[in-house]
């Protein structure tokens, strides 16, 4: 299985930021998730696509691999907080605000899906013979269900008969 990995170092966005984005990617197909990014109101999904491409690219450059980029995807993908910045704001009466501009870095690993095989089955609609002397066996839902209707069944009839044995009320003028 072919594998490739990309990493943007010092992007000025916050690992918390960027790793909203990056849930909506893991382990989608590498299509769908250009797609998704580009479509994304996020300023960090640019970043990530460009990762991504990036990604796609060193795992094609591996010896090995298949030639169809379509069975890529998104193995894994993460950001890691980078240094962050700090700067200082006047603030009103001599104070100061501390500013802190976060960066993160951000990780893209794809693989190629493995190639499904098909495997030969016999034929399924085959039937199939009983030992010689052996009843069929019921299955237990089909031996419930069939239970429940002949109870169903006799409760009916016996109402039916106990109606019928009662004598019929004469109707008053």
């Amino acid at each position: 299985m072919i594998q490739g990995e990309a990493t943007a170092k010092y992007v000025r966005t916050s690992a918390q930021k960027s790793g909203l984005v990056l849930d909506l990617i893991r382990g989608r197909d590498v299509n769908k998730a250009l797609a998704l990014l580009q479509f994304s109101r996020k300023r960090v999904a640019r970043d990530i696509a460009k990762v991504l491409r990036s990604a796609m690219a060193n795992a094609q450059q591996k010896e090995g691999f298949g030639g169809d980029v379509d069975r890529l995807y998104v193995k894994a993908c993460y950001a890691d907080q980078g240094p962050s910045m700090k700067r200082i704001r006047p603030a009103p009466m001599g104070r100061a605000f501390h500013v802190v501009k976060r960066t993160a870095h951000l990780t893209v690993h794809v693989a190629e899906r493995p190639q499904a095989i098909p495997t030969v089955t016999p034929d399924a609609k085959a039937p199939r013979r009983r030992a010689a002397g052996k009843p069929a066996q019921v299955p237990a839902e089909k031996a419930a269900a069939s239970a429940k209707s002949t109870k169903a069944a006799s409760s009916t009839k016996a109402a039916q008969s106990a109606k019928a044995a009662r004598p019929a009320k004469s109707a008053k003028k």
